[in-house]
Order: structure tokens, then C-alpha cells, then sequence
């Protein structure tokens, strides 16, 4: 089993309200000389959250990285001009926090171990400040063990 020591959030640059699935990114990465889709988890637009690469298998999903992390895309992160933009739903943020829940127990990991793609490369991806997501997830989380 690989040593997992972050989890990466990204966005898959996709137009907001556009729906595309784990297998549209699969085909995207394939296209682009992958052996398969780069992510671990992909959250659609209502919230399904998709299996992608095995959490055993190396990601492609962050350059340097990804022998050591877990890869999680949700679709969308860009508005209707292509310009970066948050555009998680409401079903989206909750699968989210969940996945990023469970991922924290089972790798017994912290806060600290998530980062998003821009904080690790030159990207706006995932379209959203770790703090801003940090805020979110600790208001989330405090709901949750209310």
C-alpha cells in the first residue's frame, strides 16, 4: 500500500451547470497519452461521488505528487466565459467533506494534509482558496459531531 501524506483537490475546468462524468475525464486523459484517468474520486454536478484510478494506484493528477497523494476532482470550476470559478453545488461541497472525512481517518492524516492543485503548481484549479475550504470543511465538521 502506497503512503498517502495529502489529499489534492481539484476542479475538472469545465463549464458551470455542464455535466460530465468520471468516464468523460477517463476518455479527456487517455486522449492526452494516460493510461487511465489521473483522479481517485470524481464528484458530479449532483453529488455522485465516481471511482476513478484505484487508491492503491499512482494518480496523474498533480505533477511531483502524486506517489503520495489521493486525487479528488469535482466537475466544473469554471464559469460559462471559461474563467476560474467556484462552482461547487451544495451536493457537490457535501460529498466533498464527506469523502475528505473518511480519507482523513483512514489515512490518519490532518487538516494540514489537504491542498489544493494551486497550492502545488502554477493552476487556478480547483477555482477555490485552501482557507476558504478549510472555513467550510471546520463549520461542516462541527455540524457533524453536534
Amino acid at each position: 500500500m502506497r503512503k498517502i501524506d495529502k489529499i489534492i483537490l481539484h476542479c475538472s475546468a469545465t463549464q458551470e451547470g455542464k455535466n460530465f462524468k468520471a468516464r468523460d475525464i477517463d476518455t479527456w486523459h487517455k486522449n492526452q497519452g494516460y493510461k487511465k484517468i489521473g483522479y481517485h474520486y470524481v464528484i458530479d454536478i449532483d453529488g455522485t461521488l465516481e471511482q476513478g484510478r484505484n487508491e492503491s494506484e499512482i494518480g496523474a493528477h498533480a505533477y511531483g505528487y502524486n506517489s503520495n497523494s489521493i486525487g479528488i476532482c469535482y466537475i466544473g470550476g469554471v464559469d460559462k466565459n471559461n474563467k476560474p470559478k467556484d462552482t461547487r453545488t451544495k451536493e457537490q461541497k457535501e460529498t466533498l467533506y464527506n469523502l475528505i472525512y473518511n480519507l482523513l481517518n483512514k489515512y490518519n492524516l490532518n487538516i494540514s494534509n489537504i491542498k489544493c492543485h494551486n497550492q502545488l503548481s502554477n493552476k487556478a484549479c480547483p477555482s477555490f482558496n485552501i482557507q476558504i475550504f478549510i472555513d467550510e470543511y471546520i463549520e461542516w465538521l462541527n455540524t457533524k459531531l453536534k
